[in-house]
């Protein structure tokens, strides 16, 4: 019962505005070559920066200046820009509904009546 509910839920979501919308511009952000050879790049910067943060030290000054010169490139794409919002407004759906779980769970929870549907 639990899981078809929440299957139902999933199903719901997927559904939404703002997931068909997350998907549609996550897949174009995916076929904007510019885009995705930046955002790769970026994850790999970050992740050697992240490395020397955990040593104790510094990342190199050119490091830095790459990882601002690529922040500044993806920032300015449409396409970039659009995914950005999609995943926005996807989040504050999300946050919607964890709300309405909380509120159901929390009127479950003083609830004297047991229902088995």
């Amino acid at each position: 019962m639990l899981e078809e509910k929440a299957k139902e839920l999933g199903r719901q979501i997927g559904q939404s505005t703002e997931y068909q919308a997350l998907k549609r511009s996550n897949d174009l952000l995916t076929e904007d070559v510019e885009a995705s050879t930046v955002l790769r790049r970026l994850s790999q910067l970050r992740s050697e920066a992240q490395q020397f943060i955990e040593q104790g030290q510094d990342p190199p000054q050119e490091m830095e200046q790459e990882l601002d010169t690529l922040l500044q490139k993806v920032e300015i794409n449409p396409v970039y820009q659009r995914a950005i919002v999609a995943q926005t407004n996807f989040d504050k759906l999300m946050v919607r509904v964890n709300e309405y779980i909380s509120e159901g769970i929390r009127t479950g929870a003083v609830s004297k009546i047991i229902t088995l549907s």
